[in-house]
């Protein structure tokens, strides 16, 4: 009888153990198979399909092209979608009805949800470059399925070379959407409105060189996270003006895991159930122990990976390695 039950015991355990492995997210998390090129992810819950949508700026890794940037341009957004923030399958692209060039490039959406409709802040590059001297707007689009997207404007930020934003409501209602001034030194600048469709430029919020902001409250604080191209620089806030920044930086150190050696770029923070994921992407062949990769391919492919946020003693810490067993709960 004991050896009996000896034996569920360990049974019983294994299964739990398997089951356990089964729930911890893979490195990487996603690696788009149409391109290979998968940046810039934001994370939103699509409630008519009852799952999570991912956003994503699609690169052209696989372009036979070594003339310069031409294969960071050209592509529309991508989708992925998931149950729980932790399996991952491509879905489509999105549809975005705003096309006035022949050729176009469409860059690091943000997307939020307000009164049952969505609201998308999409970079848009009117043409495919070799080089970075070129036009980009931050335009705004609407949706009710986010699938097809309504183009309602291309908002009057401070110039015409505005990328990457990032849109938070206030406490008091109103809307503030932080963005790269790449005429300001890269530095991060913010916009507000009232209603989503008006906005005001408001001038520079932080005078550090860095892109992709990305604000989000966790644990009483707000919190912006920066891409610097050496990791992550972190800032927190008690009013969402005045910023500090952390001594320390996340996602700079290589990981152990698939794909996961070099720096973390451009993310998303998804605070659910208490707790904070950051989605990030890394290029895995430029990592620090092999600058000199020739490889096209190789140099250009990108990927999605998970990680999750801590917080102790006054500042976040991330830990790239540590097994993430997310279980995303539906967005209210």
């Amino acid at each position: 009888m004991k050896q009996v039950f000896l034996w569920i015991v360990i049974s019983l355990a294994s299964f739990c153990a398997y089951a356990q492995e089964k729930k911890t997210a893979a490195k990487p998390l996603f690696d788009d198979p149409v391109y290979h090129g998968a940046a810039d992810p934001v994370i939103i819950f699509n409630k008519k399909k009852k799952c999570w949508w991912m956003f994503y700026t699609n690169r052209r890794a696989t372009l036979n092209d070594s003339s310069g940037v031409a294969w960071v341009h050209g592509t529309r957004i991508g989708i992925a979608e998931s149950k729980d923030g932790r399996t991952w399958k491509y879905k489509d692209t999105a549809n975005i009805n705003y096309r006035p060039d022949s050729v176009y490039t469409f860059w690091a959406p943000d997307i939020i949800e307000e009164k049952e409709l969505y609201h998308m802040f999409l970079t848009y590059v009117p043409g495919v470059f070799k080089d970075w001297n070129h036009p980009r707007n931050i335009i705004h689009l609407i949706s009710s399925d986010l699938l097809n997207w309504k183009y309602e404007s291309t908002l009057k930020l401070v110039n015409d070379k505005v990328i990457d934003a990032s849109v938070f409501r206030l406490p008091g209602g109103t809307w503030r959407l932080w963005y790269n001034n790449e005429k300001d030194g890269k530095s991060i600048w913010y916009a507000e409105s009232k209603d989503l469709y008006n906005w005001e430029d408001k001038g520079k919020a932080i005078a550090a060189r860095g892109e992709g902001p990305k604000v989000f409250v966790w644990q009483g604080k707000y919190f912006m996270i920066v891409d610097v191209w050496k990791g992550m620089e972190i800032y927190s806030s008690d009013d969402l003006l005045k910023w500090i920044k952390q001594s320390t930086r996340i996602l700079e150190e290589p990981g152990k895991g698939i794909d996961d050696q070099a720096i973390g770029g451009h993310c998303d923070v998804v605070v659910n159930d208490n707790k904070a994921y950051i989605f990030y992407f890394t290029h895995p062949g430029r990592v620090k122990d092999n600058p000199g990769a020739k490889n096209p391919f190789e140099l250009k492919r990108s990927v999605i990976q998970l990680a999750e946020l801590h917080y102790s003693n006054g500042e976040i810490t991330c830990d790239r390695d540590e097994p993430i067993t997310i279980n995303l709960k539906p967005a209210r």
